[in-house]
C-alpha cells in the first residue's frame, strides 16, 4: 500500500501582500498566488489554495529550474518585484493589482461581493492582477500553472477561449454570475488546469493578467501591464507622500501605513481587519475567524494611526461610511459590517475545505457581529475626537450620530458585554469596556464644552453624571488588592487591553494604578520571549485550547513602557518585534513563539497600527529626553 506525504502549505510569513484597494491577493516567495477574493475583500475567493489544496485554486508562476535571489516591494508601493537566476539567465517578476478604472457599465455589488445588475454608465473599478515578468539576461523560460476553482474552491467552473473586444485571445471562466478573463501567452488545457511555458531572452518580456467581470458582461480587454504598472507605483507613492516618521524604523511605519491603506477599500472608505479568513490562531485548532469585515473599533485605531501621519481624507472618507451603516435606529448599531455597510455576515462552515494546516473548522463570516462590546463606541468617539482637533469639521450629520452613539451606550450601561476579545463565553462587565464607555461620555462633553457643537442643558448634566458614576465604579469594581485594573468585575485575571486605558485619558502611563497593572501583565501574559498573550485561557473565552501571542498586545506595552519613561525596556521589546516581521515588513495577527513562526490572518490591521503608535511613542520618548 503506498501512502502520500500530506501537501504543507507555505508559512503565513512566507507570503507578499497584493492590493487595489477593492481586494487583495497574497502571493508566496515561489510565485504561487493562494488567496483572492474577487472582485472586493468580501467576496468569495477564486483563489483558495491557502486553506487546502492546489486543486481549491491557485496560480503558479516561475522560472523554470530557477530560485529566487531576492524579493521586495518597489518602495512607497505594494508592487511586489521578484528577482530569479535560472539555468541560462536571470529575470525579475513584477505583481500588482492596478490602481486604474475604466469607463462601462458599472455594477451593483452585494453583501457577498457578487455582481446584482448595472447602475448605468460610469466608473467602474478593475479587479486585475497582473503579472509581468522581464528577462534581464541571458535566457529563461517562465512556467505556469492555472487552477481556477471559485466559491472558496467549490465550484469547478466552465472554461473556453474567446476573443475580447480588442481582438484578443483569452481564457473566459464562467461560474454563475462569477467570470474571470486571463491574458497571456501559452496556456493551454491540462485537466482541469491550466499551463505555459513561455522563453524569453534578455531584454524580452511577457505580461499575464486575471480581471474579474460580471459572467453577463462583455470581457474586459487586458490592461498595458507597463502602464499600469507606471500609474501603480505613482499612485502608491503619491498617496505615501513625504513620511514625517524619523529614526531607525521609519521603513516600517512607511510600510505599516501602505498596508493600512492596502486595507481599504476606495470606494465606499470600509477598512478591512485583514484580507484573509480563518488562518488558525491556534496552529491545528479550531480558533479561526473571517477578518474581512469592516470592525469599528480596529478601523477607528486605524485612523488614528492614519491621522497621526497626515491622512484625514481617509479619516473623512470612513466617517462618510460610519453614517451610513449606523444611519436608522442607534439600538441597532453593531459592532462590525460589511464594506458596503451591510448587517448581515453569517457564520458558516466551509466542509469541503481541509483548512490551514488541518485547522478546522473553516469559517467564513462571523457570528460577532451580534455582540454587545462596550468598548466599541468609545473607540469611535475617540477617533471622531481626533479628527474633530485635526481642524475637520463636523457635517450636518455626523455630530446627530455621536449624540445617537452617546444614547445607545447610555442605553446599554447595565448591560453584560463579551469584550474586545470577542469572547464567546458567558458576558462579563470587562474593566477595559467600562473604562471606554466613560471615554465616550468624555469625548462628548469635549466636543459640546471646548467645540461649541450643540447639546442641551439636560444632556450636559446626564453625560457628566454618568461619567463621574462610571469613573467612581470603575476605581473600586475594576481595580484588584494590589491596586492594578483587572480583566472583568468580581475576576482576578489580568488582561492586555488595560494597557490602553491612558489611551483614553482615564489615567496617565505612570499613574500607580497603571504601573500595577503592568506589573501583573508582565507576571501572568508575558512569554519567555518577550511577546504578550492577549489573556489567560482560563475557558472563559468559550473556547478549547490556547493561542499565540497577539503582535499588536506587545506594541501597546511598548508603547506603555515608552510613555512611562522606561525607554530601555520599550527599545528590548521593540527589537524582539522586529522579528516578529517577514522580509517585506508585513506582519499577522500573532507570533507563536514556541514554533517562531506567525498565527492568525493576515497582513492584521491591528499588528500595523499597533507599530505605528509604538514607533512614535519610543520617537516621543527620544525627542523629550534629548530636549
Amino acid at each position: 500500500m503506498t501512502t502520500t506525504t500530506p501537501r504543507r502549505p507555505p508559512l503565513i510569513e512566507d507570503h507578499a501582500y497584493l492590493s487595489n484597494q477593492h481586494s487583495g491577493a497574497l502571493v508566496t516567495r515561489e510565485g504561487d498566488v493562494t488567496w483572492l477574493c474577487l472582485p472586493r475583500f468580501d467576496a468569495p475567493s477564486v483563489f483558495t489554495s491557502l486553506l487546502g489544496e492546489p486543486e481549491h485554486g491557485q496560480w503558479s508562476l516561475r522560472i523554470a529550474d530557477g530560485e529566487v535571489v531576492e524579493r521586495a516591494y518597489l518602495p512607497g508601493t505594494l508592487v511586489l518585484r521578484t528577482r530569479w537566476r535560472g539555468p541560462e539567465g536571470e529575470a525579475e517578476v513584477l505583481e500588482f493589482m492596478p490602481l486604474t478604472s475604466h469607463r462601462g457599465s458599472g455594477v451593483a455589488v452585494d453583501d457577498d461581493g457578487g455582481a446584482l445588475a448595472s447602475t448605468g454608465e460610469g466608473e467602474q473599478a478593475r479587479a486585475d492582477l497582473v503579472r509581468l515578468v522581464r528577462c534581464t539576461a541571458g535566457r529563461v523560460s517562465v512556467e505556469q500553472r492555472l487552477h481556477v476553482r471559485l466559491d472558496y474552491g467549490e465550484v469547478t467552473p466552465w472554461v473556453s477561449r474567446q476573443t475580447d473586444p480588442a481582438g484578443e485571445s483569452f481564457l473566459a471562466v464562467v461560474a454563475g454570475g462569477d467570470a474571470l478573463a486571463v491574458h497571456g501567452p501559452d496556456l493551454s488545457p491540462d485537466g482541469l488546469s491550466h499551463r505555459g511555458s513561455t522563453p524569453l531572452e534578455e531584454g524580452g518580456s511577457a505580461a499575464w493578467t486575471l480581471a474579474w467581470y460580471p459572467s453577463w458582461f462583455m470581457a474586459p480587454a487586458a490592461p498595458n501591464a507597463e502602464r499600469a504598472l507606471e500609474a501603480t507605483v505613482a499612485g502608491w507613492v503619491e498617496w505615501l507622500g513625504e513620511l514625517e516618521a524619523t529614526g531607525p524604523r521609519a521603513d516600517r511605519v512607511a510600510r505599516s501605513l501602505l498596508v493600512l491603506k492596502g486595507l481599504t477599500h476606495r470606494d465606499t472608505g470600509g477598512i478591512v481587519a485583514a484580507p484573509t479568513a480563518s488562518l488558525p490562531e491556534d496552529i491545528g485548532g479550531v480558533r479561526n475567524w473571517d477578518y474581512r469585515y469592516v470592525w469599528l473599533r480596529d478601523t477607528a485605531l486605524t485612523l488614528e494611526a492614519l491621522m497621526a501621519h497626515n491622512h484625514t481624507e481617509d479619516a473623512k472618507a470612513w466617517r462618510d461610511w460610519l453614517l451610513r451603516a449606523i444611519a436608522g435606529d442607534p439600538q441597532d448599531v453593531q459592532i462590525m459590517y460589511t464594506l458596503s455597510g451591510g448587517r448581515r455576515m453569517p457564520e458558516r462552515d466551509l466542509e469541503h475545505l481541509p483548512g490551514y494546516e488541518g485547522s478546522r473548522p473553516v469559517h467564513v463570516g462571523n457570528g460577532a457581529a451580534d455582540q454587545w462590546q462596550a468598548d466599541v463606541i468609545g473607540t469611535v468617539m475617540l477617533a471622531l475626537g481626533k479628527l474633530r482637533d485635526a481642524g475637520v469639521g463636523e457635517d450636518p450629520w455626523s455630530w446627530t450620530l455621536q449624540k445617537r452613539l452617546v444614547e445607545r451606550l447610555l442605553a446599554h450601561r447595565d448591560t453584560k458585554e463579551h469584550g474586545l476579545w470577542e469572547m464567546r463565553g458567558e458576558p462579563a462587565f470587562f474593566t477595559h469596556g467600562r473604562v471606554m464607555m466613560w471615554a465616550a461620555l468624555d469625548q462628548a462633553l469635549h466636543a459640546a464644552r471646548d467645540h461649541g457643537l450643540p447639546a442641551r442643558d439636560d444632556e450636559l448634566e446626564a453625560w457628566e453624571r454618568a461619567r463621574e458614576e462610571l469613573r467612581e465604579e470603575i476605581l473600586t469594581e475594576g481595580v484588584d488588592e494590589d491596586g492594578a485594573f483587572r480583566q472583568t468585575y468580581g475576576s482576578t485575571e489580568t488582561d492586555a487591553s488595560l494597557l490602553q486605558i491612558p489611551h483614553t485619558g482615564f489615567v496617565p502611563h505612570d499613574d500607580p494604578h497603571m504601573l500595577a497593572t503592568v506589573a501583573r501583565v508582565e507576571e501572568d501574559l508575558v512569554t519567555q520571549t518577550g511577546l504578550v498573550m492577549r489573556y489567560r485561557a482560563t475557558g472563559m473565552d468559550g473556547l478549547p485550547g490556547e493561542e499565540a501571542p497577539f503582535i499588536m498586545c506587545a506594541f501597546w506595552l511598548v508603547e506603555q513602557y515608552a510613555r512611562s519613561g522606561r525607554v530601555e525596556d520599550a527599545e528590548r521589546l521593540m527589537a524582539r518585534l522586529d522579528d516578529c516581521a517577514n522580509d517585506l515588513l508585513l506582519m499577522a495577527e500573532e507570533y507563536d513563539d514556541e514554533l517562531d513562526r506567525m498565527a492568525g490572518n493576515f497582513p492584521q490591521a491591528f499588528s500595523h497600527l499597533g507599530l505605528i503608535r509604538a514607533v512614535d511613542a519610543l520617537e516621543d520618548a527620544r525627542g523629550a529626553a534629548e530636549a
